[in-house]
């Protein structure tokens, strides 16, 4: 293997971009040793000069300009921990166009732009994206190295912070919703703006990277359904207790029959006892189920500045290992060789069945819940358990829960939409899925 140094050019310094000029300088020597090269920052590429930094870039490499980075004929790896679209779209593109190497973390970025790969494939070119996706678990590695040799029969993931560390919260404290993103707020777990993460845009464009690398699929995260944790209440976290359960924010994709994906974000239940059911407050988990291993966990921090440098800096190493011995696109950055991509269909949620957890509240009248088990009962939906907690004052409403077996989920939506118009509902229906092994 040929000495050299590797030189690196950072754009983005915030608490990520930070974490990654810690990580080189504390462990260096560490690094040094298992590429057999030393690793040089060259620039490093900050926003604003007024911004308070913890963490000072060695000395002399400080820019404003990005052009300082994608223009430098020496530089070799473009890290890019802007975020977003635009203008991290165009430093990536620009620096491929270049014949640079890129590492990035940002999942929005190839989630939506995939032809970017296809573009450093063309270029010959690596672009590495492990911190995209959990932070600091290796599950892009995982699924694109250690099983190029099995077939993936499904996978479930906890893939956003902010929404298991509220669903955590809303279980041990007792928190309400909005009691619990204000603390994840104040802790830092959770934006000012956090729709993108209670929503399930984050874990859809998360679910995207991950069927791809699993399947092969070509897929964009609009075609994942995709539904929030923001309707969860206190009241459904007591229940789900009160049955054996615990309500988790996942993602899923499983391999269906006849080469359909199903593919969800959403909250669900799960077994209390299962091993996602174990996965608290901002740590991420994947739970991959392979044809010939079987399953397969991986857990850890999902975000932080040195979890996620830790993927950033692994894949820096990975890039610079194949420069030292010119072995670019080795090991394809989607798992998969490109010729081998294919459109999938994703199946219509309608057509999912599975049991479901199902919260009405009603006016405490006699018949209502003989006339919701009726609706129930006409669109095949079968009730396994009813429980209702106290007795209505003053005609003030009550709460009744119930647990279904297996139903398909257009038959159950269609109900709930009947149900939701009757005299005494007073406020439209709770359903979230339940999520078995």
């Amino acid at each position: 293997m040929a000495s050299r140094t590797i030189r690196i050019g950072l754009i983005g310094y915030g608490v990520v971009g930070q974490g990654i000029v810690q990580l080189l300088s504390d462990n260096a020597a560490t690094i040094e040793g298992r590429l057999g090269a030393p690793i040089e920052i060259r620039r490093v590429v900050a926003r604003s000069p007024d911004k308070v930094r913890e963490i000072e870039p060695p000395e002399g490499t400080l820019s404003f300009d990005p052009d300082d980075v994608l223009n430098d004929p020496d530089i070799d790896i473009v890290v890019e921990v802007v975020g977003g679209i635009e203008p991290a779209k165009s430093f990536v593109q620009k620096a491929i166009e270049s014949g640079k190497h890129v590492v990035t973390a940002n999942k929005a970025l190839l989630a939506e732009h995939s032809e970017l790969i296809e573009f450093a494939e063309s270029k010959g070119v690596d672009l590495y994206f492990e911190a995209a996706v959990a932070g600091g678990i290796p599950i892009i590695r995982l699924l694109r190295e250690a099983f190029s040799s099995d077939r993936i029969i499904a996978l479930r993931g906890i893939v956003n912070g902010t929404s298991n560390y509220i669903l955590s919260r809303m279980t041990v404290a007792g928190l309400e919703f909005e009691e619990a993103l204000r603390e994840a707020q104040e802790k830092g777990f959770a934006e000012a703006d956090p729709t993108l993460d209670i929503g399930g845009g984050d874990a859809a464009h998360k679910l995207t990277i991950l069927t791809t690398l699993a399947y092969g699929a070509r897929l964009t995260p609009d075609r994942i359904p995709t539904t929030g944790i923001e309707d969860v209440t206190a009241v459904d976290i007591h229940f789900a207790n009160r049955f054996g359960y615990v309500i988790k924010p996942l993602a899923v994709a499983r391999a269906l029959d006849g080469g359909k994906l199903d593919l969800r974000v959403h909250p669900a239940l799960v077994r209390r006892g299962s091993v996602l059911a174990s996965i608290s407050g901002a740590l991420n988990a994947v739970y991959v189920e392979g044809a010939m291993l079987g399953p397969c966990l991986t857990s850890g921090l999902g975000a932080g500045a040195l979890p996620t440098a830790m993927s950033v800096v692994s894949d820096i190493v990975d890039v610079g290992r194949n420069l030292l011995v010119g072995a670019h696109g080795r090991v394809p950055s989607r798992a998969f060789q490109g010729e081998h991509l294919k459109d999938m269909e994703v199946q219509d949620p309608g057509d999912h069945r599975c049991h479901w957890y199902l919260r009405f509240t009603v006016r405490d009248r006699p018949g209502i819940l003989a006339r919701i088990a009726g609706v129930l009962g006409a669109s095949t939906v079968s009730i396994e358990q009813m429980v209702q907690e106290g007795i209505g004052q003053d005609d003030g409403p009550v709460v009744v829960v119930m647990l279904t077996h297996t139903s398909l989920e257009r038959n159950l939506m269609g109900a709930l939409e009947e149900i939701a118009t009757l005299d005494d509902v007073v406020e439209p229906p709770m359903a979230l899925r339940i999520e078995e092994d």
